[in-house]
This record gives C-alpha cells, structure tokens and sequence, in this order.
C-alpha cells in the first residue's frame, strides 16, 4: 500500500428507496424505516415478485440532480432524452456527491480529474421496439422477420441505443463536469459498486489523477430484468407486509427483494482535499476482486467472499480483531446469506463473534449495482455519526449464519469497516474504509 498518497472520501450522493440524500438514508436506516413496498406497476398474474424497492422520490428530472451552474443545468436538461432511468440515476448521484464535496465546475484541474462507473448489464424497455415490430407485422399479424433489418429498425429512435449503453453515465458526467482524465465503465453487476471505489483509489494512487467520482447504478425492477430475476434467482415473499419482506441473515427469510438505486463518491488526494478546505467523510485503504467457480462452473460465493475479506485486511495490513464492522451483502436468500455469513467467520476466525454485520438490504433491497455504493455510504456515516445501524426485520438469527449479526441499535461501528458485494455468479469485490485522522 502507498504511504505517499492517501485516498480520501470528500463527497457521497445517492438516488435510494429511502430518499436521495446521505442525511434521508441515514434517518431511515436508523429509524427502522423500509423502502419496500407493493409493486407501483402491477405484476402479472402468478409473478413471483410481490413487493420491490423503487427510487419512488426519483423523477428523473433536474431537480433531481442537486445544485447546478447554469451551463450544467442546461447540459443536463438537454441530454436527459438521451438517458434510461439509471443512467439518470447515476448521473444524479454523481452530481450529488459533487455538490457534496463541495467542488465546483472548474476548480478541478480537468486533466487530473476522472471517472469509475459501474452498472448492471442494460436492456431496452420492450416499448422502444413497438413501432418497429407493427411495421413487419403482416395482414396475418405474423411477425416478417426478413423485413426487421430493411424496414423495422428505421421505425424506431435513430438514438435509442445511447440510452441503454453501460458506458454512458461515465461519458455525460465527464462532459457535465469537464472531467478529461482516466475514464472507465465498469458491468458486474453487485460487485461493481466496490469496484469501481478500488479503481478510483488505485488510479489515484499512481498518481494519475487527484479527484475521481467512483459510482455506481443499477435495476433489478426493470421489465426484462423482473422476468430473469424470476426465473432465475430466490424472491421474497410479501405475506401481506412488503416492509418486513427484506430480512438478511433472519432464519425465516425467503428471499431478496428486487429494487433500483445508484450510489456515487468522490475521492480525492487527501493533501489535495485539504488544501482546498474540503470536508473529509472517510479514508479508502484497500479494495480487492475475486471469481471462484467450481468444477461444473458453478460460482462459490463463500470462497470468493473470504478470498476478498482477507485480501483487503492484508492489504491494509489489519488484523481481523481489529476491524470495526462488517457491511455484508445481506441478499436475504437462504443459500447466500449462509454462505456469505460462513466466509466471514472462515477469515476472522477466533474474531467473529466480536465484529458486528449489518446489512441495509433489511431497509433497501437489492439494487443491482447501484447496492454497493448506497450500502458503502451507509456505513461511512456510521463512522461518523460513532453508531452501527441494526439490521431490518432480523428477528431470529439463523444458526447456520455464525455471525454477530446485528438487531438492536447501540452498538460501535469502530473505526473501520469492509463493505462485501458478490454477484449470483460468485464474483465478489470488498473496500476498506476506516475514519480519517
């Protein structure tokens, strides 16, 4: 680890079911507060989504973006046509966590500034495509597919592809704020958030740049994303209370509830930050990446859970009694909580049972990529504000999750936290945050 340039956190923003400020977020979480609730588009008949975490305070229009100059209200106003709802999203958090730190347009040296951001895999909505496909549909009402390339396509938005590229929140945000220095899109879902906090720190590191937004956004609501996540992953069940749905670590849960959300920091050179008076949140140390898969191709979530839980202590060189807190995943579905909870007590060991876990999916779901970032900012203004959050609708510890989950308010987030994503395809990413001093 560099000991020439230390990587502080100077600005946090963020589009959330529980609001779009860190100030809304905090309140709620420690409040016990829930972002779930029934669906606000009605589910198809036999759907086994029943309740969802939707950004409802988030409308996609300028308001939403925070305090703007002119120029950027009139840049973003104009290229909002050209964004899906979480590019908007991303693009939101960012400029929140701009505002945050407290930089103004042009005070960044252009050159020296850049921009990590990560996102799910993006698809269209299937209403891009209507026009197109009624214009190949025949007197039969037989979709013509040879007529799809010649005529179809030419019915819809020449534009339509810019909203749904995953590069895009980077490349209006470097326009938006004149950021020309290293760029990069990231598109692993869950773990993309950390990554994207451990790119920014490194590129920072080896001098590089001096300021670097590292965000994130994601859905897991969308309407193709709604019918993968039924097929293919563990959903919970609302049994009339969507609130008490969302429940990590709990023995009784049933599943992850889908959402939407996005998540954004600004990291600076600390001697850079302090220079121009900024208000330092936290400390980034260490982050890490790790995919384990087995023989049948299988991901195994709990190996690379530990394998990025070690590799960041070791990293930053700390000793796992001496870390204050685990942010875990938390995805409340029966297998990954157990394995998730079983890699945290195979790298702290004699330890476990002295380090909290909480998890904010209890209060926001899963938001896709846009999770890691709203959860990592979370746990920083449990740094700050000196207490841990409890873990929502935990009510009975499951005993096959050996760790100090936590239920009750009161207890001490330390000094120091790691923040633990991991995708269903077992690809997991981890970030060291500890109090600035």
């Amino acid at each position: 680890m560099s000991a020439t340039r230390r990587v502080v956190i100077t600005g946090m923003g963020l589009i959330s079911p529980l609001g779009n400020t860190k100030e809304a977020l905090w309140d709620a979480l420690v409040e016990g507060q829930s972002g779930v609730a029934s669906p606000s588009v009605p589910m198809p008949e036999g759907a086994t989504v029943q309740c969802t975490a939707e950004a409802r305070d988030f409308h996609g229009k300028i308001d939403n973006f925070g305090p703007l100059g002119k120029q950027q209200t009139k840049q973003i106003r104009k290229s909002l046509k050209l964004m899906c709802r979480e590019t908007q999203m991303g693009v939101a958090a960012a400029q929140l966590a701009l505002a945050d730190a407290g930089l103004q347009p042009g005070q960044a040296d252009p050159e020296r500034a850049g921009i990590v951001f990560g996102t799910d895999y993006m698809l269209s909505e299937p209403g891009e495509f209507i026009a197109g496909i009624a214009h190949c549909c025949g007197s039969s009402g037989r979709f013509d597919f040879d007529r799809w390339g010649s005529e179809g396509l030419g019915k819809m938005s020449p534009l339509w592809l810019l909203n749904y590229l995953p590069n895009m929140p980077a490349s209006h945000l470097a326009i938006f704020n004149d950021f020309r220095g290293p760029s990069n899109s990231l598109t692993m879902r869950e773990a993309a958030g950390n990554l994207t906090v451990w790119e920014a720190l490194e590129v920072i590191r080896r001098g590089h740049a001096d300021a670097v937004i590292a965000g994130a956004t994601g859905t897991r609501i969308h309407p193709m994303k709604r019918i993968h996540t039924m097929q293919q992953e563990e959903v919970a069940r609302a049994d009339g209370c969507p609130q008490r749905a969302s429940r990590p670590f709990d023995r009784d849960r049933t599943g992850m509830v889908p959402g939407e959300g996005a998540g954004a920091v600004l990291l600076e050179e600390a001697a850079a930050a302090e220079a121009r008076g900024a208000a330092i949140h936290a400390e980034v140390l260490a982050g890490a990446s790790s995919q384990v898969a087995g023989p049948r191709r299988l991901g195994d979530c709990r190996q690379a859970l530990a394998n990025v839980l070690a590799r960041v202590l070791a990293t930053a060189g700390l000793k796992p009694g001496r870390l204050g807190h685990v942010h875990a995943h938390g995805l409340a579905t029966r297998q990954a909580d157990i394995d998730e909870a079983r890699a945290i007590r195979d790298v702290l060991a004699d330890s476990t049972n002295n380090v909290p876990v909480t998890a904010a999916k209890g209060h926001l779901g899963n938001l896709g990529a846009g999770g890691g970032l709203v959860e990592l900012i979370a746990s920083v203004m449990a740094l700050g504000r000196g207490a841990l959050f409890p873990i929502l609708n935990l009510e009975s510890r499951d005993p096959d999750c050996p760790v100090a989950a936590i239920a009750e308010r009161g207890a001490s987030p330390g000094d120091c936290f790691v923040n633990l994503s991991v995708t269903p395809q077992a690809q997991a990413s981890a970030v060291l945050v500890r109090r600035y001093g």
